[in-house]
């Protein structure tokens, strides 16, 4: 695969991504109007109901599709420079569990939009694999230790944000423009924030034994509107979340995508073959 090909999958993964994130956060407020579930599977069902939907929500998951290919490329060839110590092998695990999280909606798009199902990307699915998991041989660790990784991967996101960690991606001319800075900013903690709300989910579910407990994006914002000053803290992280949309957008447009550097793979292919 060329740089070319490369970076046109991956701008148009961003940007698939931020656009089920903005449809996630529009049907976080319709309930006030009786609108349906805030999770990316009705996200995309809202696609496929809209006239030419079967095309928008193909051309999505062709976006999706890239998203996985570009993680998995930084994340086995470190196109982002992570290096070769523990820090940079989490991070780049952390990549790899990424696109495995987006292959079922991935999978769910271009097969509704094909029209035959192989579901996938709800939160009854997140139930079925902790429930499958926790029947395998020390299942109910595995599913805590995924939890944990949920709880640092939502941190982190905070961080990025809160601190800017995103700007070294960025082309340099990007950290002048403030407002779009703004909804990078408060999209990453936003969305970094209902991750840890989904780990704790998962904890608790290793916890009790129930994949019940389970939950996706509409558990975690009901469980938000249930707190003091829930409906305002609903608000807030519904219209976060379409920020992350937004930021999707934004990496599109002005993340850098680097070409991978295929040589010392193969030099380390040659010297285990040699």
């Amino acid at each position: 695969m060329t740089g070319k090909r490369l970076e046109w999958l991956a701008r148009g993964g961003y940007a698939a991504r931020g656009v089920v994130y903005i449809l996630v956060a529009a049907l976080a407020v319709l309930p006030i109007f009786g609108g349906g579930k805030a999770d990316s599977k009705s996200a995309l069902t809202t696609v496929l109901e809209q006239p030419f939907g079967q095309i928008w929500l193909g051309l999505i998951g062709l976006g999706l599709v890239g998203f996985i290919l570009w993680r998995i490329a930084q994340a086995t060839l470190d196109t982002d420079g992570h290096g070769q110590d523990l820090k940079g092998y989490v991070v780049r695990g952390g990549l790899l569990i990424s696109a495995a999280t987006y292959t079922g909606l991935a999978a769910y798009a271009i097969s509704h939009a094909l029209h035959f199902s192989l579901g996938g990307g709800s939160s009854d699915s997140r139930q079925d694999w902790t429930a499958w998991l926790m029947q395998q041989p020390f299942g109910r660790y595995v599913v805590g230790l995924v939890a944990l990784a949920v709880i640092g991967a939502g941190g982190a996101q905070i961080l990025k944000g809160a601190k800017r960690g995103y700007l070294k991606y960025f082309s340099h001319s990007f950290e002048h423009k403030k407002v779009l800075n703004a909804a990078c900013i408060y999209g990453l903690v936003a969305r970094g924030a209902v991750l840890v709300i989904l780990g704790v989910f998962l904890a608790y579910a290793a916890f009790t034994i129930d994949p019940e407990q389970a939950g996706g994006t509409a558990d975690a914002l009901s469980w938000i509107r249930e707190l003091p000053f829930g409906a305002l803290l609903y608000l807030l992280v519904a219209v976060g979340l379409f920020a992350f949309g937004l930021y999707g957008l934004i990496a599109s447009r002005y993340r850098m995508i680097r070409s991978p550097d295929l040589q010392r793979p193969l030099s380390a292919a040659r010297s285990a073959l040699g």
